[in-house]
C-alpha cells in the first residue's frame, strides 16, 4: 500500500513546474466554491466577483475568504510581473553595454584610419616594381613568370634544362573472350 501513495504524491508535484512564466500560466485553484481555472490575472477576477457576490448576499465570511484568494493571486501576479521587469532591465543594461563597446570600438577604427592618413609614413606603402631590362637588374630571387620568359634572362642566369621525353601511352587490354566480336554465324545480319 505504501509504494501506491508515495506513487501518487510524487504524481502530483509532478504537476507544479517551478519558475516560468507566471503571468500566462494557467492554474487550478481549488476554492471554497470549487475549482476556478484560468491565468493568475481570471482567477483573481473571478474571486473578486465571487467576493462582491458573497457581500450582496450578507455573507461576510464567504467574501471574506474570497478576497484572501484573490489576494494570494494578487500577490503571486505582482511578484512574476517584478521578476519579469527586473529580467527586462537586465537585458537593456546589457544590451546598452554591448551597444557602447562597439560604439568605443568603431571609434578607435576610425580614429586608427584617420591618423593612418593623415602619416603616409605610417601607412603600409604599396610594393614598387621594376620594370626594367633583366640585364640592368642583379639576382633578385623573383619567381620568372611566362611574361619574362620572352627577354634574355642574364649570362650568369642561363642554365640549359635536359630535353623531357615524351610520355608513351599503355596498351589498351585485349578484350577478354566473352567481349570478343561473334561470328557470322551468331550475329544477325546488318540492314544495308
Amino acid at each position: 500500500m505504501r509504494s501506491s501513495k508515495s506513487r501518487s504524491r510524487a504524481k502530483n508535484n509532478r504537476n507544479r513546474p517551478s519558475g516560468g512564466n507566471v503571468v500566462n500560466r494557467v492554474f487550478d485553484s481549488s476554492g471554497p466554491e470549487g475549482k476556478v481555472r484560468g491565468t493568475p490575472q481570471q482567477i483573481i477576477d473571478k474571486y473578486n466577483q465571487l467576493a462582491r457576490d458573497a457581500q450582496l448576499s450578507n455573507d461576510r465570511v464567504a467574501a471574506e475568504n474570497f478576497q484572501q484568494h484573490a489576494e494570494h493571486y494578487l500577490r503571486m501576479l505582482s511578484e512574476a510581473q517584478r521578476e519579469m521587469e527586473a529580467r527586462r532591465e537586465e537585458q537593456e543594461r546589457q544590451n546598452r553595454e554591448r551597444q557602447a563597446e562597439r560604439d568605443r570600438e568603431r571609434a578607435e577604427r576610425q580614429e586608427r584610419e584617420a591618423a593612418r592618413q593623415a602619416d603616409p609614413a605610417e601607412s603600409p606603402q604599396p610594393d614598387v616594381m621594376d620594370f626594367a631590362a633583366p640585364e640592368a637588374t642583379p639576382e633578385s630571387g623573383l619567381v620568372e613568370t611566362p611574361e619574362s620568359k620572352g627577354a634574355e634572362p642574364p649570362a650568369q642566369e642561363k642554365k640549359e634544362k635536359p630535353a623531357r621525353k615524351p610520355r608513351t601511352r599503355k596498351p589498351k587490354p585485349a578484350p577478354a573472350a566473352e567481349d570478343a566480336p561473334k561470328t557470322d554465324g551468331d550475329a544477325p545480319e546488318a540492314a544495308e
